[in-house]
């Protein structure tokens, strides 16, 4: 073989990967192994991971606005190693009401258990009651990612709720 060959069979694939990069990423990080929502369901159970959802819009502004944070967050590219990492847009958007657990407001990042449930108790405890799984910064994210690693496999936390009661 000439080395024109060897240096064309060699280098072309790689320059193909780097101009390509990771396809499912679409400006979240070509740096993170992300999966489709269905694969990834069958990969958290397969691997015992946590898997990271984001559920986003390719109209939203607040979603433009996260992705490039996001997307530049080297913090978030570590972490998100012990993830299984989706992202939906649009259409993807999974159906059904475990994925409003407190509206449908975009962007929402929720933290599902290898099973598949969604775990309402990782939520932005630094965000606004009304919309838990909002996330603007990556400042806000990393804690919960650290936390989820930390309880993913302890029991659900449920929420307290106050009863009100007629008696004195």
């Amino acid at each position: 073989m000439t080395s024109q060959v060897v240096f064309t069979c060699a280098f072309v694939p790689f320059l193909f990967l780097c101009v390509v990069g990771n396809d499912l990423a679409r400006g979240w990080g070509d740096g993170i192994d992300w999966m489709t929502f269905e694969d990834g369901l069958k990969a958290a159970k397969e691997q015992n991971k946590p898997l990271m959802l984001i559920i986003h819009k390719t109209w939203c502004g607040a979603c433009k606005a996260l992705m490039p944070q996001f997307a530049e967050s080297k913090e978030i590219e570590e972490l998100s190693k012990n993830f299984i990492m989706v992202h939906t847009e649009d259409d993807e958007e999974p159906k059904g009401e475990q994925y409003l657990p407190d509206g449908g407001y975009i962007p929402r990042i929720l933290f599902l258990d290898p099973e598949g449930n969604v775990r309402k108790d990782f939520y932005n405890v630094g965000g606004h009651d009304e919309y838990k799984y909002y996330y603007y910064s990556p400042d806000l994210i990393v804690p919960t990612m650290k936390r989820v690693m930390e309880n993913i496999h302890s029991p659900p936390v449920e929420e307290k709720t106050s009863t009100m009661s007629d008696e004195l």
